[in-house]
Formats: structure tokens, sequence, C-alpha cells
């Protein structure tokens, strides 16, 4: 069951730990032994077809992501996405505007000459700590 790059297996090991979920706490809210859960999740066996829907509604996705092994995205699958996505999403923005400013401040000003160089050192400092946590960020 092997589709772009993720199988179902790895999909449901993925689903639950995002969820912070163990494989006994599966397990339990599907009603099948933990060592079931682990055999779906190594790709050694495969949830019952009956018990797919369950299954996707436990990981919070749709029984057809399960079977192609990838969730689609939220825009995609018509969910809604959640205000710590959208939080998180305008950091980002917020962080790229701020690199891209203070690097066109230290161009323009530079070019003005008007830039003395205690200002091009703050303007620098704080456009390398935006990038940094930027790239931090996406290293997540």
């Amino acid at each position: 069951m092997k589709q772009s790059g993720k199988t179902m297996g790895m999909l449901i090991a993925s689903l639950r730990k995002a969820q912070g979920m163990t494989q006994a706490e599966l397990a339990e809210r599907m009603q099948v032994t933990d060592k079931a859960v682990s055999k779906w999740e190594r790709d050694l066996s495969c949830p019952d077809i009956q018990s797919l829907p369950k299954l996707a509604e436990v990981l919070q996705v749709s029984a057809e992501e399960l079977l192609q092994g990838e969730v689609l995205s939220a825009a995609a699958a018509g969910k809604s996405v959640s205000w710590l996505e959208k939080i998180n999403s305008i950091v980002d923005v917020v962080l790229k505007a701020i690199v891209v400013a203070m690097g066109i401040a230290l161009i323009v000003c530079s070019i003005l000459k008007t830039l003395e160089p205690a200002s091009g050192f703050q303007l620098t400092g704080l456009g390398l700590a935006c990038a940094g946590i930027l790239f931090l960020r996406q290293e997540k």
C-alpha cells in the first residue's frame, strides 16, 4: 500500500504520534490489541476494512487519506485550519517581512549614505535574528 512515498503504516504512526497517543491508547480506542497497532504501523498487516472509518475518525483524517498513505492539505481536504496553524503562518510571514525590510533598509541607507555604522549593525542584527528564528521554526 505504498503511495506518495509513505505507507499506510507510516501514516498511522505519524498521525498517532502527532496526537500524542501511544500504541496502547490507539488500540484501546480501536478495541484491538497494541500488538495489532504495532503490526499496522510496521506494515505487517492492515486494519480491517470495516474499522477504517473509525480509525480515520480517531486519527482525524479521511479513510481515503489512510488508504492513499498521505494527508491532503487542509484546504484541499476542505477542513478548517486550526488557530495555531494560522498564528504560525502569520508569524512566519512577519519574520520573512522583517528580514526583507532590514535588507532593503540597509541597501537604501547605504546608497543614500545616511547609514551610521551603529544603525547598520542594528539593522543587520535584527534581520539575522529574524532569519535565524525563521530557520529554527522550519527545522521543526
